[in-house]
């Protein structure tokens, strides 16, 4: 984990959140990312800063706006 963290460069405190979509395993990675974090010496709050299942409300939000528009 740490190595793909470090590929996009946000071990440096800059990773802000982790948006998901409604997949059953994004708990573990939420808490791996933190765990890896940690390791690091970087403090993310997985529970404060997780928003979960966030992509998917925005893709049946943009489908039911699409369908209005008859697209």
């Amino acid at each position: 984990m740490k190595n793909d963290l470090d590929c996009f460069e946000h071990t440096d405190g800059r990773l802000l959140g982790i948006m998901t979509d409604n997949a059953s395993f994004n708990n573990l990675i939420t808490d791996e990312v933190q765990s890896t974090l940690e390791v690091s010496g970087m403090e993310w709050a997985a529970l404060r800063i997780y928003i979960p299942r966030l992509a998917h409300v925005i893709q049946l939000a943009l489908g039911a706006f699409m369908s209005r528009l008859s697209v």
